[in-house]
């Protein structure tokens, strides 16, 4: 238990320092942007406003992941780090079209941008933006909230890119289209990442098997241990926080060493595929059916 605390604290304060950094360099950049009349550095700030939004959201879901379980939500609130990827990806999307329509309406008039500033604020984003993707950099491969905001300030990082490259295009090809092909390029950079994210966040919510286990292989593992024969009734979904659970029946007639059993099975599916909460039913008939009622379609 102490583990745990240890991590989701961490992760608190992670979200907490990279959200605030975040709103700061968005209020600068923002400024600039109206200032300029740079559509790249203001599509650009209305990205990072919407990656504010959602890093606000996977903070708080960090926080709400903290609460202890209760009688009546016996996992706790781990599953709010589920939720907040959903939302966040939602918000990409809708920023994304709203960025792209600005851009194709710039193209038959583009105005004038001073390029300099254009670079020097673009430029400072990529730093804010892979110093706060460091921060959150720890678990972000098995724990979809940290995932989320992780690509999130690697994508921001790439669009900063683009702006500095558009404004040295500016400055020194007087290239003004490049304003509003920056801001439509943002648009497509967020569109794709937030596609991916949001068919992750989606398939988690509906507790679909994480991507990155393979249900059929940890059926036939479950089938191939000693004494074991027949494996039924296996579901396996994420918590959130980087916590997989799964249910299994198991056929297993001379079960005499049944707790070495248990704790063996527990050590070796944490081991080899990451599922850290799993929940195993030993049986001992060859015919076992118990969950094989019209109260439970989904073990049919």
């Amino acid at each position: 238990m102490h583990s745990h605390d240890h991590s989701h604290g961490s992760s608190t304060r992670a979200f907490a320092t990279v959200t605030l950094i975040n709103l700061a360099y968005t209020v600068l950049e923002a400024g600039y942007g109206f200032a300029t009349n740079s559509l790249a550095l203001l599509s650009d700030a209305l990205h990072n406003f919407g990656d504010v939004l959602g890093l606000g959201l996977a903070w708080g879901a960090a926080v709400l992941a903290k609460r202890s379980p209760t009688p009546r939500h016996t996992y706790g609130w781990r599953r709010a780090t589920l939720l907040s990827p959903l939302a966040n990806a939602l918000l990409l999307v809708a920023f994304a079209g709203a960025l792209s329509w600005e851009a194709v309406r710039r193209f038959d008039a583009p105005p004038q941008i001073p390029a300099l500033p254009v670079i020097v604020v673009a430029a400072i984003g990529i730093l804010v933006n892979l110093g706060a993707a460091w921060l959150v950099r720890d678990g972000h491969a098995h724990d979809l909230n940290r995932r989320g905001a992780f690509l999130h300030l690697i994508a921001d990082a790439a669009v900063s890119l683009a702006a500095v490259l558009a404004g040295i295009g500016m400055l020194a090809m007087g290239w003004t289209w490049l304003d509003p092909l920056t801001a439509l390029l943002v648009g497509a950079v967020v569109a794709a990442g937030a596609f991916g994210l949001l068919r992750d966040a989606f398939n988690a919510v509906m507790d679909a098997v994480p991507r990155s286990i393979e249900q059929a292989e940890v059926r036939a593992f479950l089938a191939e241990q000693p004494g074991v024969s027949a494996v039924h009734h296996v579901h396996i979904w994420s918590l959130g926080a980087g916590e997989i659970a799964m249910t299994a029946h198991l056929v297993r007639p001379d079960d005499g060493d049944h707790d070495g059993f248990i704790d063996r099975l527990n050590h070796a599916l944490d081991h080899r595929f990451g599922i850290n909460h799993p929940t195993l039913q030993i049986e001992h008939g060859q015919g076992c059916e118990h969950d094989l009622h019209d109260r439970a379609p989904h073990a049919h």
